[in-house]
């Protein structure tokens, strides 16, 4: 992904303030080895500084790697969380922000991690009842040089159609064609009855061989 800058009318997610008015009061000169000692403490009021001098540095670098404001809001929101159940192991062998930023790279690289295994779905996962379109059962089928050469672009175009489906249908069609879980499983995931299940799996389906049909008659 190209790193793109944040939106400079975005804020950050806000820190969490200790009691009002009080954090205000560390005088801003105080350096990063004195608010830690304090922070490990226990002093809230210490950490809540670090976590306002720091919060604008951690999501945009988090944003750069996801391009997500949302997520990047969630992910700086989770590495301050843990930064402060794990601040007593920082023996400041590196500086604050160094130690910071690695539990920000190391959150956000799972997740990314996390998040391709959700968005990749094989041709072989996903059942699109293809022998009813003799477009697609002549690229899947016919050995030739255009099934090679055009076997990976249909790959592509298949993952950014899956992106195009709202929330419940892709999960649907991954919890289902890409992880093998049964109708039933699913209910209980997505707190819905297995008609609607297979309501969303059926439309799902329908729209990602529209997509593709389209893309092999262009």
């Amino acid at each position: 992904m190209t790193p793109t800058h944040p939106d400079p009318e975005r804020r950050p997610p806000a820190a969490a303030a200790g009691p009002p008015g009080r954090a205000a009061t560390l005088p801003p000169e105080e350096d990063d080895p004195e608010l830690v000692r304090r922070a490990q403490q226990g002093d809230l009021r210490s950490y809540d500084a670090l976590m306002r001098r720091y919060q604008e540095r951690i999501y945009a670098t988090v944003y750069h790697m996801t391009g997500n404001h949302d997520d990047a809001d969630d992910l700086t929101q989770e590495t301050f969380i843990k930064a402060y159940q794990v601040i007593k192991s920082f023996q400041g062998n590196s500086g604050f922000y160094t130690w910071l930023y690695r539990i920000a790279i190391n959150k956000t690289i799972n997740f990314l991690k996390q998040r391709r295994a959700r968005s990749q779905l094989s041709l072989n996962d996903l059942d699109l009842n293809a022998e009813h379109d003799p477009d697609l059962v002549a690229l899947v089928s016919d050995k030739t040089p255009r099934r090679d050469a055009a076997l990976a672009e249909l790959q592509e175009n298949l993952n950014n159609a899956l992106l195009k489906l709202s929330e419940p249908h892709r999960l649907v069609v991954t919890l289902h064609d890409v992880q093998g879980l049964s109708h039933e499983e699913i209910g209980e995931i997505m707190d819905c009855n297995v008609g609607t299940v297979r309501s969303r799996l059926f439309y799902a389906r329908q729209q990602l061989q529209a997509w593709l049909s389209d893309y092999l008659k262009k």
